[in-house]
């Protein structure tokens, strides 16, 4: 008899449950109870409070009416309510659709109707937002408020500590039948066209939020500052992974320098995360805004790669980053540019150099490759030749929602295609090149736009840059920079920063034109390069 096919040997009740972050808070308040779960500026929760409102929460919710495979809408900062509603809803058998605050009304009100909300919870902040969607939303909608900290009007009659009070502290819950069942709902922040609905599984959350604390060094000392928007890929799974080593979660209603420099100080802040502008931000603080600390503060980076230059001016303030890749289909976070002790004894700009690479795959990821789309073949690893970035694991989202072509093309051959354009080095760390469409093609030489961006972040009048293809009558494309520079930086031109560029890159790889001001972006911080083609066109 085979070990595959023996009856003794098959799946029961005792040896296989399905995976579901909601056990780890469950652990956390049965075996922390008293530890310091949630710092919301004066506010404390222990873990047993922390539990107790959640499970408040998820009575609350079902006394409405709410229960499987519905809907759950919060539109909020990063305050307490979105962090109990990560176990509040899933543990009423719901969905957890966390909203972009950044968004127009249009686009709220197209995802709460794609999404088939049964309930919006939302920060008074966010009012005028709110009213305008569910005004277009076309059909009634119970809206719970959550109060913010400047008086703003109410948006419901009901307030979400009320809202709590109807459910019982004690509410029994069980972790899902099936762990592929969903637990989030999170949109794409689309650059054309209505979002795309990712539907999230227990299964991935679990891993990814492990992967997490095992990748970024969590463990029950961690206290983890949430300058990371919560419903941007459920906050990378953080939400659920600083709970799984029992760590503390400090709330944070902004991204302000003002705020994250004395909460870091004060609460000796050991861990955060944060796309690449918000390191920007730091960086370019106020010294008078900056604080000294005497501990070492992991920050976590993912999105666009950051630019070495980046990445040196945070350690020289006592930071130490951690370089992540992901999109909203893996979790977030899916490869990480894990730390390599010969790198120590590198000069600052080459080991930073090192660190900027999207790396290797994480804990929590079957596997990842860089292949060419059309013959699925790995490219060679020897750092130059390009394929795309694919991915293959069980962090990797169930599909987009209603949508079942894009999901297909989403996992054409097996695979989950980035849409990202990269090279394989030989010590098998990846680096990503570029988008596919964001990549310049230049009388047939492939120029990189983040390698030319590498370069404008150098230079020491600017913030911030973006590259992106310009038509060319001779050409086809040459390179088009987008440039803010420093508030207080000195006159630079065109020709200045044109220069700069023909000294540190081969001459072809240059920007042509240059143009100045501030640089538009999405509802996720990311720069719109969509928009700046087309301003570029007209340049």
């Amino acid at each position: 008899m085979s070990l595959y096919d023996a009856p003794h040997l098959a799946r029961n009740a005792a040896n296989y449950t399905a995976l579901t972050p909601l056990n780890y808070l469950a652990r956390a308040a049965a075996i922390y109870p008293d530890k310091t779960a949630v710092i919301d500026g004066p506010r404390r929760f222990t873990y047993r409070e922390f539990y107790a409102r959640c499970r408040r929460f998820a009575g609350a919710l079902r006394r409405r009416g709410i229960g499987r495979g519905d809907t759950v809408a919060v539109m909020a900062p990063n305050v307490p309510a979105l962090l109990e509603a990560h176990y509040g809803v899933p543990m009423a058998g719901a969905v957890l659709n966390a909203l972009n605050y950044r968004l127009d009304a249009s686009s709220i009100a197209f995802i709460l109707n794609h999404g088939g909300a049964k309930l919006l919870i939302a920060d008074r902040e966010f009012g005028a937002t709110v009213r305008d969607a569910l005004a277009q939303l076309g059909r009634d909608l119970p809206v719970v408020d959550i109060v913010d900290d400047a008086g703003a009007a109410p948006l419901s009659d009901i307030e979400y500590e009320a809202f709590l009070g109807e459910g019982d502290p004690d509410t029994e819950w069980t972790p899902p039948d099936d762990e592929w069942n969903a637990i989030t709902l999170n949109y794409t922040s689309g650059t054309t066209g209505n979002p795309k609905g990712v539907v999230y599984h227990h299964r991935g959350a679990f891993l990814n939020a492990m992967g997490n604390a095992i990748t970024f060094g969590l463990d029950r000392h961690a206290v983890y500052l949430w300058t990371l928007p919560m419903f941007h890929c459920n906050g990378w799974t953080y939400t659920w992974g600083v709970t799984a080593v029992a760590g503390t979660h400090v709330c944070l209603r902004r991204v302000d320098p003002a705020l994250i420099f004395p909460a870091i100080a004060e609460h000796r802040v050991t861990h955060l995360c944060g796309a690449p502008i918000v390191l920007n931000l730091l960086v370019h603080a106020p010294d008078h805004v900056k604080r000294r600390f005497d501990h070492i503060v992991e920050a976590a980076t993912g999105g666009a790669a950051p630019p070495s230059a980046v990445i040196e001016a945070m350690e020289r303030m006592g930071f130490r980053v951690t370089h992540l890749y992901g999109l909203t289909e893996s979790y977030g976070p899916s490869t990480s540019c894990a730390w390599q002790e010969e790198w120590e004894g590198l000069p600052l700009g080459e080991r930073a150099g090192r660190m900027a690479r999207q790396g290797v795959q994480y804990l929590t990821l079957d596997r990842q490759r860089v292949a060419d789309p059309e013959t699925m073949r790995d490219v060679p690893a020897d750092g130059f030749t390009l394929g795309e970035l694919m991915l293959r694991s069980n962090t990797l989202m169930r599909g987009y929602l209603k949508n079942e072509a894009a999901s297909a093309e989403a996992f054409a051959g097996g695979w989950f295609h980035s849409g990202d354009l990269a090279v394989m080095h030989p010590d098998r760390y990846v680096e990503i090149k570029d988008r596919s469409k964001d990549i310049i093609i230049s009388g047939g030489e492939n120029i990189s736009s983040l390698e030319v961006e590498e370069v404008l972040y150098r230079h020491p009048q600017v913030m911030e840059a973006a590259v992106v293809a310009k038509p060319d009558e001779k050409w086809g494309e040459t390179p088009c920079a987008f440039v803010t520079l420093k508030p207080d930086a000195e006159a630079v031109s065109e020709a200045d920063i044109i220069a700069y560029c023909r000294t540190n890159l081969a001459h072809y790889k240059a920007p042509r034109t240059v143009v100045f001001g501030p640089l538009p972006k999405t509802s996720t911080g990311k720069i719109q390069k969509y928009a700046l083609r087309e301003s570029a066109k007209m340049s």
